[in-house]
């Protein structure tokens, strides 16, 4: 498959401090990666730099072949990035359609497709986003994430304080876009087995390092080496 992200040796941060060290990443269309680590391993800095919200300091990052290095996240935006981070960053004081409208480029995912997914958003659409809930809210993050119709979907601790019945639930619509429509995808989460299922491949930081690449299937197959890496 062609390639949609590649990084090389990046080094980058906030400010003066460095968080990722060198960090080398690929990924094809259609693919998906967990990005796991402990707690302050960089997950989100990396997360955040190809988005293009940190400082860069060394490295490529390389969407579709563009060196986006130096871009803006403004300039990266419409090149397909879809983010959900983890403070959500919805709009708190426009309605659910008007936060999934607000942004929405043209393409496959509209507020039908979404609203198909997320039965939950189509019977608050009217409300503002502060009167949802905290899975309500992660819904609309990754709704209005899709109405970019983005190549490649960012999610960062996309289940974290989410309660059971939602985390099912969210789990069956992220397999279904990334698992059953094969959007590329990178998932930072906490709870590794939930998220190992639903990608490819798996990459393990550790202080900003990549200490570990395997496929999913093999790490999840390998409870030892799991819990090596991320047993705190």
């Amino acid at each position: 498959m062609p390639e949609l992200l590649r990084i090389e040796r990046l080094v980058a941060g906030y400010g003066e401090a460095q968080v990722l060290a060198k960090v080398d990443l690929t990924l094809e269309e259609g693919k998906s990666l967990a990005l796991l680590g402990r707690n302050g391993a960089g997950k989100t800095t990396l997360l955040d730099t190809i988005v293009g919200v940190t400082t860069y300091h060394a490295g490529t990052i390389r969407l579709h072949g563009r060196d986006v290095s130096r871009l803006s996240a403004e300039r990266r935006a419409p090149l397909g990035i879809g983010w959900v981070p983890q403070e959500r960053n919805i709009f708190r004081s426009l309605t659910v359609e008007e936060n999934l409208t607000a942004t929405a480029r043209p393409g496959g995912w509209d507020l039908g497709r979404v609203y198909g997914m997320f039965p939950r958003l189509k019977e608050r659409r009217r409300n503002l986003g502060n009167q949802l809930s905290g899975g309500e809210q992660q819904m609309l993050a990754v709704g209005r994430a899709l109405m970019l119709n983005p190549k490649i979907l960012l999610l960062d601790e996309p289940l974290e304080g989410l309660a059971p019945i939602i985390v099912d639930e969210l789990l069956a619509a992220l397999r279904g876009v990334v698992t059953g429509e094969g959007m590329s995808a990178i998932i930072v989460e906490q709870k590794a087995r939930k998220v190992l299922p639903l990608t490819d491949d798996v990459i393990v930081l550790e202080r900003g390092i990549v200490v570990y690449r395997n496929t999913a299937a093999a790490l999840l197959a390998s409870p030892e080496t799991l819990d090596a890496h991320l047993s705190v």
